[in-house]
């Protein structure tokens, strides 16, 4: 699926912190789609658009309505991301592909606006998760951590 003018372009969880689901939504016109993506997927293209982003100049005016229905199925996992920038239409295109071999592949070509307005809420998600162990950098679970780094035999210290 092909999408030249997405009219959205969004990331979203569903869940509490520590079992969300991350799910990357965008629609055009009629075609729409949810997927499921792994935190450190949406956290790296998150990175890499903010970052063609600052490299190409400042967008206008960031798109504000970002929210759409997260309790949706996803309709697949993204196995495989890729960013490129097409110069002559002024767009990031981002390549998704399905997690299955010879899945699905969807190419959504976004603006520079759009994508700042994600790479900003797209990182305010990842970061709104339980914080990382100052030892092995894993997830702080509420109930305990049993850190690689001290064989779990001690609490990870701050």
């Amino acid at each position: 699926m092909d999408l030249d003018a997405p009219d959205v372009f969004s990331v979203g969880t569903s869940g509490p912190v520590g079992e969300r689901l991350f799910l990357l939504h965008f629609a055009e016109g009629a075609v729409r789609a949810t997927l499921k993506v792994e935190k450190q997927q949406m956290a790296q293209l998150a990175t890499v658009l903010g970052r063609l982003v600052r490299e190409l100049g400042r967008p206008a005016h960031l798109p504000d309505d970002l929210d759409f229905d997260v309790e949706v199925d996803p309709d697949w996992v993204v196995g495989k991301i890729a960013v490129s920038y097409d110069e002559d239409a002024d767009r990031l295109v981002v390549i998704v592909e399905e997690m299955d071999d010879g899945g699905a592949v969807a190419r959504i070509a976004i603006t520079r606006e759009q994508a700042a307005a994600f790479a900003i809420r797209a990182t305010s998600l990842v970061e709104a998760g339980r914080p990382p162990c100052p030892l092995c950098g894993f997830p702080l679970d509420p109930s305990g951590h049993d850190c690689p780094r001290t064989n779990g035999h001690h609490p990870p210290t701050t």
